[in-house]
């Protein structure tokens, strides 16, 4: 049996009240647009996400895919096999943040350009 792990956002904690906000909230973390960046070409494994951005503790990616998955933008799979597997993946409402994600790519490879600073993190524009 494969179990698909999907959670609703819940935001009891916060008064949302500006769009902006609460797209920062749910994309705004430390490794959260790479880490959806990746998920963009399809579902990847814990460690394939660990090998693309090798500058996130694994502690640090575990709590930012953790909270991916409840804002509903990630689906994590966890598969009953010995060792476990889990995979993660864009729900709907993650697949619909890639023009979002490829703006924000192109707006910052703009400025590094303007500005004279080379690109060299595990992003590549996306098709």
């Amino acid at each position: 049996m494969i179990l698909k792990e999907e959670t609703k956002m819940d935001c009891n904690c916060i008064d949302y009240n500006c769009p902006v906000g609460v797209t920062l909230e749910l994309i705004g973390g430390k490794y959260k647009s790479l880490i959806l960046w990746h998920l963009i070409e399809g579902t990847l494994r814990f460690g394939e996400l660990r090998k693309l951005i090798p500058q996130a503790t694994p502690k640090m990616l575990t709590q930012q895919l953790r909270e991916l998955e409840e804002a509903n933008l990630v689906i994590r799979t966890v598969y009953p096999v010995v060792p476990p597997k889990v995979e993660y993946e864009l729900s709907d409402l993650g697949r619909s943040i890639k023009p979002i994600l490829q703006v924000m790519y192109n707006w910052g490879a703009d400025y590094m350009k303007d500005n004279g600073l080379n690109i060299s993190c595990s992003m590549t524009t996306q098709t």
